[in-house]
């Protein structure tokens, strides 16, 4: 089939010089798959035998909805106004008498200004807000379906895209020519000079393809570093300049008891719930007898009668609950063990920061993901209060290039007493944002582990997507973080700068 189509071609190329479109020309011959016809233009070109210039094309197919309401005679919307053009109807009568064409035809109806909710009689009633109706997108349609390739402006084009009544389909046909070795026959090129030709005088007739000795192999291209590996070397620069040591946080599964207990976070608080934490299945609990029992006894003491100025929670505390394997929530379970360990090892001061990846069950969207990255910073230190968090958070966030304008709002943590949210002032999104939150870890969480009295703990976390986000001016996390990230995108981003 491919030769017959090749010698279709030449011989059509000599007796009228050119195909002014391959696609038309295709379907002439009796060929249904352009892309065959492709496939030996292709061929051609490459040796030189014809020239081909690209011949863009579009159409607009309706989509089976859209065939619906063509064959019906009305878009929804004026269905709805038909019903209601009478007289006022219950909007349950309205979805009754047209089922689901009345939903989406009641909220197309109240976008278009046809109808409106009257509550004057004490029901909600659909009222006509119009004495006529132009059915335009019923109009376009069936100028579509008349004739898929007509111009049609693409603003108008693209509202019915948006509700998939029509769908756009492109492709690309070529116009050929003669090229420069144009023949009605190939003849192929040998690649290799072989004994048997030099013997039989044979190579005298065969035609050989170039060398090219000039040509250089494609360059071997080096890796490029992500946005987010950007930034987040920005950030461990930042809190390594402030004198912090970065903390392990290479296990993304923990146990309930340092994502939750360790913390003073009560075992029936909500984000507990499977619906907001991802916990396994298998192995589906931790074994917990490394952890001394005098640590574990004074954790479900404090829970259940509270101590060092607090009541506690007045439950009873389960050993079994907190042996529950999950996918880490915050990166503060670590913050729990190295505090831990801190008090065993004997106190004494010390700051850390980690950033490292947690998960939540989250509903996915354009600013929120089922995993991501969290940034804390930890100051642990004799007598420390709220006016050392704030000047801490202040330094921090004028190396960020966020410490202008700085406000702290009053918030609630289960682990932190008093509880700050940070928001910072976007000058080129003119408005307040929340950047952080903040707090002073409670006496319940750090006087179980062992860490002495008058001791306090300071600390905050942010995420590393929302100022990577800002940075490289991207409106979608999904754009940013996940399989749908373009790879030219991360070749090509720029210098990550901060105001350090």
């Amino acid at each position: 089939m491919a030769d017959q189509l090749e010698s279709l071609v030449l011989r059509t190329l000599q007796e009228t010089g050119d195909i002014a479109d391959s696609g038309i020309f295709a379907k002439e011959i009796g060929v249904n798959d352009h892309n065959e016809a492709v496939g030996v233009l292709k061929s051609l070109e490459a040796h030189a035998m014809i020239d081909l210039e690209e011949i863009p094309n579009q159409s607009y197919n309706l989509t089976d909805e859209g065939k619906k309401y063509v064959d019906e005679g009305a878009m929804p919307e004026a269905q709805v106004f038909r019903l209601v053009a009478n007289g006022p109807v219950s909007l349950a009568d309205l979805k009754k008498s047209l089922g689901a064409v009345g939903d989406i035809g009641f909220k197309q109806a109240m976008q278009q200004k046809w109808v409106a909710i009257d509550k004057s009689s004490g029901q909600p009633m659909v009222v006509a807000k119009t004495d006529a109706i132009e059915d335009s997108v019923l109009a376009l349609l069936k100028r579509i379906h008349e004739d898929p390739h007509s111009q049609i402006d693409p603003s108008h084009v693209q509202s019915i895209s948006k509700r998939k009544l029509v769908i756009l389909k492109k492709w690309i046909t070529f116009s050929v020519k003669k090229g420069p070795k144009f023949a009605l026959e190939r003849k192929k090129q040998v690649t290799d000079l072989t004994g048997d030709m030099v013997q039989k005088g044979t190579w005298k007739d065969e035609e050989f393809k170039e060398y090219n000795f000039d040509a250089l192999g494609l360059l071997p291209e080096g890796g490029y570093l992500h946005p987010l590996l950007k930034v987040r070397t920005q950030f461990r620069k930042i809190f390594t300049s402030m004198g912090f040591e970065e903390m392990p946080t290479n296990n993304y599964v923990e146990s309930s008891f340092w994502n939750f207990d360790a913390l003073f976070q009560p075992q029936q608080h909500p984000a507990r719930d499977a619906h907001d934490t991802f916990f396994l299945t298998r192995p589906s609990h931790a074994s917990l007898e490394k952890i001394p029992q005098d640590y574990l006894q004074r954790v479900k003491d404090t829970h259940e009668n509270g101590g060092y100025g607090s009541i506690g929670y007045g439950y009873s505390w389960s050993f079994e609950e907190a042996q529950k394997n999950l996918l880490r929530t915050h990166t503060t379970a670590v913050s729990s063990r190295m505090l831990y360990k801190l008090a065993q090892d004997g106190f004494k001061p010390a700051k850390y920061f980690s950033i490292d990846r947690v998960f939540r069950n989250e509903s996915i969207d354009r600013t929120h993901l089922a995993e991501f990255h969290q940034v804390e910073g930890v100051v642990c230190g004799y007598g420390l209060n709220l006016g050392n968090l704030i000047g801490v958070l202040k330094e921090f966030f004028e190396r960020l290039g966020l410490g202008s304008k700085l406000r702290f709002k009053p918030a609630f943590n289960p682990y932190t007493e008093p509880s700050m949210e940070i928001f910072s002032y976007s000058e080129e999104l003119g408005k307040w944002m929340e950047v952080g939150n903040s707090g002073m870890f409670r006496p319940e969480m750090l006087r179980p582990m062992g860490i002495p009295e008058g001791v306090n703990v300071i600390a905050w976390g942010l995420s590393l997507e929302r100022p990577t986000m800002i940075l490289y001016g991207i409106g979608n996390i999904r754009d940013l973080f996940g399989h749908k990230v373009s790879l030219q995108t991360v070749k090509n981003n720029a210098i990550c700068r901060m105001g350090m």
